[in-house]
């Protein structure tokens, strides 16, 4: 492993540092996890270090993706955008959870229509 990759401290993949789509990687385009390193984006100051996983996705008001990721250890939720090598696959897995884990019986949904 060079300066130009790390390896994932979620999955164990090693991830290039290219390919992102911009000069700073802040996560794994495998997993979408990344280190709670920062308190504000770049600074570097947190004393955490736990692993930050993905929990949701949103749309910026430029259309842009994001990612928000919720720290194992402490809870610390942050949003990063997306890069352009990330698994497409997890990123709408992602955004079709709350869609599998409805927070009421999905019979309320037929009522609600006149089915």
């Amino acid at each position: 492993m060079n300066k130009k990759s790390f390896n994932c401290k979620a999955c164990g993949a090693t991830v290039e540092l290219s390919g992102a789509g911009s000069e700073h990687r802040n996560h794994c385009p495998y997993c979408l996890c990344s280190l709670h390193l920062d308190n504000e984006p770049g600074d570097r100051a947190a004393d955490c270090g736990g692993v930050m996983e993905p929990v949701g996705v949103w749309v910026r008001k430029s259309g842009e993706w994001a990612v928000i990721h919720r720290c194992r250890r402490c809870g610390t939720l942050s949003s990063n955008r997306i890069a352009a090598d990330d698994n497409p696959i997890k990123l709408m897995s992602i955004a079709l959870k709350p869609l599998t884990s409805l927070p009421f019986p999905v019979e309320h949904l037929s009522r609600m229509i006149g089915d």
